[in-house]
């Protein structure tokens, strides 16, 4: 079987790798495409990198938007040269449904699934009927996004959240990483200021306010930040000017597996977490991490945002639950001294913190949790798509 596989940022890299090896398993698949390390390490051959298609926000895209659109004509024009069984994008629409159209657009016949439904229950619900005209197939993560994908058009199936699947460290594991680090028994946050160089950039000064005002709250405080490698000299270069004891973990030099799983450890072993909003903040619930959810969008995606969202809350946990579980400081609510009450509270009352992975729990078993894997389920889906279940 021969599949291009399509991921434009490293949420799709981290859940295309799992299908990819899934789908070896199930037996010979060649996949070429555009993907990160982790889908490259499963088995991928490139056209190129993604790192250069992770941006965000159209104050962000507008001045890469003549290289992104060579970049979609460039993926296109491979798959309509290699003919695949299928072509399956991977999150990051904004790219890879723009090569899936361009690329059914040269042959009709193209078998197409794309892999993470829109969030059309969000913003947008438009955007599945579009869609359907050039996509076959879609595997959700939510449990209700099916419906919403079959009343356009198209078959879907829900598979699970790749979140699942991780497994959580164990208490040695936790214990080696704080040891490492030179932390021992002492108050640990994590610190996530996104995977983006603008995230970095917007994020990451008041992400420094809120630790400065926790650490005066929380005698020994370390906090550790674990970088995406494509982010890491901007994480560094804005985390040397925070105050106390800061560790960056930069994923440089380490295999996907192994920087992969060091962040896990971190996530498992700290007390709270402060992060930017996205597939992030399940990271952390399925690590068990408490945690506080912020997050500053550039003003002008954020005004055009604001009038096209339509649900309560940023983080999956609370949209899952119908409830804030996760305290969230968006936009003009983001201020130093609100999100350090928050993060405070989760490192010094452990009946909060405890009442909050309690409630993740909830959410993570509504993910699938305790079932078969999701990239198992994934590849099965494709497969029944393809005719080969």
């Amino acid at each position: 079987m021969r599949l291009v596989m399509v991921s434009g940022e490293p949420s799709g890299d981290r859940l295309g790798a799992p299908l990819i090896r899934a789908l070896k398993a199930r037996g010979p698949v060649e996949v070429t495409g555009v993907g990160g390390p982790l889908m490259q390490e499963a088995g991928l051959v490139p056209l190129f990198d993604n790192d250069e298609l992770a941006v965000m926000g159209l104050a962000e895209v507008v001045p890469k938007i003549p290289a992104l659109l060579a970049r979609i004509r460039q993926t296109a024009d491979h798959v309509t040269e290699v003919r695949p069984d299928a072509l399956i994008t991977v999150d990051s629409p904004s790219f890879g449904l723009r090569v899936a159209a361009k690329a059914r657009a040269a042959d009709p016949g193209l078998k197409t699934i794309h892999y993470v439904a829109p969030s059309v229950w969000a913003w947008r619900p438009g955007r599945a009927k579009h869609m359907a005209a050039y996509v076959d197939h879609v595997l959700a993560l939510l449990p209700f996004e099916p419906p919403w994908m079959t009343d356009a058009g198209m078959t879907c199936d829900f598979v699970g959240h790749p979140v699942i699947e991780h497994p959580v460290p164990d208490e040695a594991a936790r214990a080696a990483l704080r040891a490492d680090l030179g932390i021992g028994d002492r108050p640990m946050l994590v610190i996530l200021p996104g995977s983006r160089n603008g995230e970095v950039s917007r994020i990451a000064p008041p992400f420094g306010e809120v630790l400065a005002r926790v650490q005066a709250q929380v005698p020994g405080l370390v906090a550790v930040v674990p970088a995406a490698g494509n982010v890491a000299d901007a994480v560094k270069a804005q985390a040397a000017s925070w105050p106390g004891e800061v560790r960056v973990l930069d994923p440089r030099g380490m295999s996907p597996a192994a920087s992969e799983a060091r962040k896990f450890a971190a996530f498992a072993a700290c007390d709270a977490a402060l992060a930017a909003s996205g597939t992030v903040s399940l990271e952390l619930a399925a690590m068990g991490a408490p945690q506080v959810i912020a997050y500053r969008m550039n003003p002008l995606t954020a005004w055009i945002a604001e009038r096209l969202i339509k649900v309560k809350y940023a983080s999956l946990v609370n949209i899952l639950l119908d409830a804030p579980v996760a305290p969230e400081f968006l936009q003009r609510h983001f201020t130093p001294d609100a999100a350090a009450g928050a993060v405070t509270r989760l490192l010094t009352d452990k009946a909060a913190a405890q009442a909050q992975r309690s409630r993740a729990a909830e959410a993570l078993e509504m993910l699938g949790r305790g079932g078969p894997a999701p990239s198992e389920r994934a590849a099965d889906s494709v497969l029944r798509a393809l005719g080969r279940g």
